[in-house]
């Protein structure tokens, strides 16, 4: 069964549509063809501006999570043995705190839906009963609702739009090296580099790289606007909120409220 056949998710596409239609309209008299692309990237743009208390959130976590820190290595040291009391002492760390280990993950699941509706919206030819004319929509000679790698299959004639999607994919490549190089928070003193696994896992945010080369383009050019919104987004509000912030007397602002 198709979850966006169901009464309320299918109104929900549906009014994902209009948006989106009715700004490819609005702006086609101006931007002519790539009037759908630039109505999904004032979308993302929307959507991102909506969720800037969220990102707030999350700096003021990652700054929580580099005070605690030392603590919590301290607990592992001293627990190393027993998991169940490190996991009670490390809840209760957390709530003595009065922080949280899991307040990273909302911005990210808060677009999960988002990036779900841009890609039904593009990959559905009927929504809530009629037709979907986004389908129809090009960018530059590409096909919004065609991925990278259906594509690949199409033959020498694709290549004017294969080379949208490889710019789009590009794109993406620079923002993921310019996120993971500036907005990684250095490492306090006394404590040892990151190594192993967590090294490894600094290298995930390319695997978006890959998982854009199979969505439609609208949605790969979603995750290109959000992906440079958070870059920028985190930059301006880690230099805000910095916990050791000097405002202009010289002295050290305070930690931010949670």
């Amino acid at each position: 069964m198709d979850i966006f056949s169901f009464g309320p998710i299918s109104a929900i596409l549906d009014g994902t549509y209009q948006l989106v239609t009715s700004l490819a309209a609005a702006l086609a008299p101006v931007v002519g063809t790539a009037s759908g692309l630039v109505a999904v990237v004032i979308l993302t743009m929307l959507v991102r501006a909506v969720l800037v208390p969220v990102g707030m959130s999350q700096v003021r976590a990652e700054y929580t999570r580099r005070r605690l820190a030392p603590k919590l290595a301290e607990l592992q040291r001293k627990h190393s043995k027993d998991r169940e009391t490190l996991a009670r002492a490390t809840m209760e760390l957390y709530r003595t705190e009065k922080a949280s280990p899991f307040a990273g993950m909302l911005p990210l699941l808060l677009q999960l839906p988002v990036i779900s509706l841009v890609y039904a919206v593009f990959t559905h030819p009927m929504i809530a009963g009629h037709a979907n004319t986004l389908l129809t929509e090009h960018a530059f000679g590409a096909p919004l609702g065609m991925s990278f790698v259906g594509l690949t299959g199409a033959g020498a004639a694709v290549w004017p739009a294969m080379l949208v999607y490889l710019v789009v994919l590009l794109l993406i490549a620079v923002v993921m090296t310019v996120s993971r190089r500036v907005l990684a928070l250095p490492v306090p003193a006394g404590q040892p580099q990151p190594t192993g696994i967590v090294r490894a896992v600094s290298f995930l945010p390319y695997v978006t790289v890959v998982f854009a080369a199979f969505v439609p383009l609208a949605a790969a050019v979603y995750i290109l606007t959000s992906a440079a919104w958070t870059v920028a987004e985190r930059s301006i509000l880690r230099r805000r909120l910095d916990p050791e912030r000097k405002v202009p007397s010289g002295r050290i602002e305070p930690w931010p409220s949670h």
